[in-house]
């Protein structure tokens, strides 16, 4: 079945059914009749001697040039044309069927001004896969994402490159192949594809959703940790983060404690469990936690955006007016992608001091140094952390707000801008480098684990049984970046989570 979209209902769910599976796309009727109502009061004011922003005018410092109504369509053609400017390697193909998702949904919500045709052909490269070539650098975040969407609306007009069928080709080719026909654009339909916020919105949204299954994976790795460390579950008690309140929080913590609930290795120790265990384990729940509140805001900051009219100007039907204003301005997002890469960041940072704590002869309760017989002869765990401790120093150089840099651009008429894209791709390294650092603490643990006779719970034995059926136990030094990737791929499956629930527990 097919998902409708109207520019109001779109959810992150429905986006990830379409940008990575997918999923055919289609208009209701209701918002077919929406966008040809916008259409028609637009070429009302056409024939008007006003000056309307992009539609008889240039753009940004050019606003103020009139342009004869013998050149409209030109105007939209020579648009897209200049503002092709994006550089650097080409965004991957799932995030650009999400960012047509995004346009397309923009478009239906009736206040574009387009035809009927301009959001159809986009639903018909999702549907047909024919997916445009767009570089990943170029965009300043205001007036919304121009030089990359610019490269989208020239495959609109067949002069683009996509690939189709996997294979890199002209538009007007891949046209041809897939039955479809390029656009020559009227009045104001350049700018409404190219005048908005879907790159960064379309790249956050993938962030999130892997930064939510890294939050889980962090409980999970957290929890393996601590039954290695021999902890004391105290710090996860009900008690403790009632009176403190923060919901993640108090995920995290129920997380902790239903993952190791029912360990025989937990239960052994309890006699003589230690008064307190280091920050990066007994403030799991706090820092996790504090993650997962990110997470939340991060999610509705782009559950707004993904059904917003972004671009400038606006057409509003019913009332018959033409409006300037911001709305293509990233500055929501730009925060929320900021605000992501200093929460996954710490995440990273606190996976790191645990991993030290595991291979550290001062720390690991007993276990071999570096988690590995005999050392000496052999390394063991000794370079893996300090390749942690590389991608933990990496993501703190990436974690700089881009939002908070300015630098004024067209003739100092767009004088402040969000830097908003920069801000989603360095959110998106983070998070790489976050799922191998995660990786190692699990390979780690599942190590440490090992020299023990007792078994851990049932959630945590499925999810080490599932890393040693790629990752055996190491009584000898091998390569060790062959078994990260091994486990970062778990990671990014999903099928590490859905191991640990495999016993009936729910991840929160």
């Amino acid at each position: 079945m097919a998902i409708k979209i109207d520019g109001d209902c779109l959810s992150l769910e429905q986006f990830d059914q379409v940008a990575r599976g997918k999923k055919r796309v289609e208009l209701s009727s209701a918002t077919v009749a929406k966008i040809k109502k916008c259409r028609l009061v637009l070429e009302e004011f056409i024939h008007s001697d006003k000056p309307y922003y992009g539609i008889n005018t240039g753009f940004g410092a050019l606003a103020q040039r009139r342009i004869e109504k013998k050149d409209l369509k030109k105007l939209q053609k020579n648009l897209i044309k200049s503002h092709t400017a994006g550089v650097g390697p080409n965004l991957p193909a799932d995030i650009v069927r999400g960012i047509m998702l995004l346009r397309a949904n923009v478009l239906a919500k009736g206040y574009s001004g387009v035809r009927l045709e301009v959001v159809q052909l986009l639903l018909d490269l999702l549907n047909k896969n024919v997916v445009p070539l767009i570089p990943a650098k170029g965009s300043v975040g205001a007036s919304g994402d121009l030089a990359p969407l610019s490269h989208l609306a020239m495959v609109l007009i067949g002069e683009g490159e996509v690939v189709y069928r996997n294979h890199e080709q002209s538009s007007a080719t891949a046209f041809k192949k897939a039955g479809l026909s390029p656009l020559v654009l009227l009045e104001k339909e350049g700018l409404a594809l190219i005048n908005g916020t879907q790159v960064m919105t379309a790249i956050g949204i993938f962030n999130l959703r892997e930064a939510e299954n890294l939050a889980k994976v962090a409980d999970i790795a957290g929890a393996m940790t601590f039954e290695a460390q021999l902890g004391n579950p105290s710090p996860f008690y009900e008690e403790i983060q009632n009176v403190r309140r923060h919901p993640g929080q108090l995920e995290s913590a129920n997380n902790i404690l239903h993952l190791i609930k029912d360990s025989p290795l937990w239960i052994s120790h309890q006699g003589k469990k230690k008064v307190q265990d280091a920050y990066s384990v007994r403030c799991i729940p706090q820092v996790h936690g504090a993650v997962r509140d990110t997470l939340k805001y991060v999610r509705r900051v782009l559950e707004i955006e993904t059904n917003s009219a972004t671009e400038n100007p606006l057409i509003f039907p019913e009332q018959k007016l033409i409006l300037s204003g911001g709305n293509f301005h990233g500055e929501p997002v730009a925060f929320a992608m900021d605000f992501l890469a200093i929460a996954l960041t710490e995440l990273g940072n606190i996976s790191e001091r645990r991993i030290d704590r595991l291979i550290n002869p001062a720390s690991n309760m007993g276990l071999p140094n570096f988690l590995i017989a005999d050392n000496g002869l052999n390394s063991g765990f000794m370079i893996v952390h300090v390749t942690a401790s590389a991608l933990a120093s990496e993501n703190k150089s990436l974690a700089h707000p881009a939002s908070v840099d300015n630098i004024p651009t067209s003739a100092n008429q767009e004088d402040h801008v969000s830097m908003g894209t920069i801000g989603a791709r360095q959110a998106r390294e983070i998070i790489g480098n976050l799922t191998y650092i995660l990786a190692i603490e699990l390979m780690a643990a599942a190590q440490a684990l090992d020299f023990y006779k007792l078994k851990s719970s049932p959630p945590l034995e499925h999810v080490k049984a599932l890393i040693r059926k790629q990752v055996p136990f190491l009584s000898e030094d091998t390569r060790m970046d062959i078994h990260i990737r091994h486990i970062a791929d778990l990671i990014q499956s999903g099928q590490l989570v859905t191991a640990a629930e495999k016993s009936g527990l729910q991840l929160q």
